[in-house]
């Protein structure tokens, strides 16, 4: 028989702290960044802060991906941004920058050749320059306007060749710009919604009742004269589990759900033909505004333990209704 691979040979505990060494030494090396943020990480934000244009991320193998997700990060928040390949930059991506984006390049060595050969363009058109190095003497460090110091005192690598703690530094960095400049333009949760308009936190602070409400037809509705069997029809033909009850002018005067039905149907003295409707309903429904949010909606029912509401308009006409069904549907709860 073989003997097994040296790797299949390590033991579990040897596998864990070599683990713990690297987010040991990763935490060493966010502490060394934050302890030298100043003055220069104020100046790079000002320069964000002030520009007109876009924040044009951009970087070379592992420093690029750090720096698309950079780009990404503070699109989102509230700083127009985009990730510029410096490779294609050379060939023609470099029309993408005009001469009101601020240029943030990510480099550890500071000597990129791909990036340091578009610095004289962007000098020519009057870019700012912000550099993020982990060398602060280095060529790219140098031409920059602002420079802000990556730098770490090891890689977790053992070898000292794989970037580990120097990409985790650049990607700290770039969260704290992010944040920084978030906070500086006062960006909200509903900013945040609307550049995320699929996501849970969009669905919850962007989607109005009006967009998942039935209206027109779908809505149940019977005169405040209907009997019950009619509200019962009603509530069968549209399947919310309730029908308003309203006045000659659509004013909303109780609702009768599957609650009240079955209440009746418990009661032998109730003749559902013979009682009017107005005898059974519950004449202190909730409701809600069209314009209100759905989550608003999503609360209500589970506060009051209900699963239907009906929505009205400012004189409390009945204009829509839904159901949790309806919010399950647009993914609200």
């Amino acid at each position: 028989m073989n003997a097994p691979p040296a790797a299949l040979a390590v033991t579990d505990e040897a596998l864990i702290a070599s683990g713990r060494a690297v987010i040991d030494i990763e935490a060493q090396a966010l502490e060394a960044v934050k302890g030298r943020l100043g003055a220069d990480f104020a100046a790079a934000c000002r320069h964000m802060l002030a520009c007109t244009g876009r924040v044009v991320c951009t970087g070379m193998g592992k420093s690029g991906h750090i720096a698309t997700k950079i780009a990404a990060t503070l699109a989102s928040t509230g700083t127009p941004a985009f990730f510029m390949h410096p490779g294609e930059a050379s060939h023609g991506d470099l029309g993408m920058v005009t001469d009101a984006d601020v240029v943030l390049a990510l480099s550890n060595s500071g000597e990129s050749d791909e990036i340091l050969s578009i610095v004289p363009s962007l000098k020519r058109q009057g870019n700012v320059l912000i550099s993020m190095t982990g060398r602060p003497g280095s060529s790219l460090a140098r031409l920059a306007e602002v420079h802000l110091d990556a730098s770490v005192p090891a890689e977790a690598c053992p070898l000292g060749l794989a970037p580990t703690s120097s990409t985790t530094a650049a990607l700290a960095l770039g969260d704290a710009l992010a944040v920084a400049l978030l906070e500086a333009r006062g960006f909200t949760e509903e900013d945040f919604a609307r550049s995320h308009p699929a996501g849970a936190l969009g669905r919850r602070l962007l989607l109005r009742i009006r967009d998942i409400m039935h209206s027109g037809d779908d809505v149940p509705k019977v005169g405040i004269d209907a009997s019950a069997t009619e509200a019962l029809l009603e509530m069968t033909r549209t399947r919310l589990g309730m029908t308003a009850v309203v006045d000659a002018g659509g004013v909303l005067q109780g609702v009768f759900t599957d609650g009240d039905l079955r209440r009746c149907l418990d009661d032998e003295d109730t003749d559902l033909k013979a009682t009017p409707v107005s005898q059974l309903m519950g004449r202190s429904p909730k409701s809600i505004g069209a314009d209100a949010l759905a989550v608003e909606a999503a609360h209500l029912m589970e506060e009051y333990k209900i699963n239907a509401l009906v929505v009205l308009d400012e004189q409390r006409r009945v204009i829509g209704a839904l159901n949790i069904h309806d919010l399950l549907r647009a993914r609200v709860v």
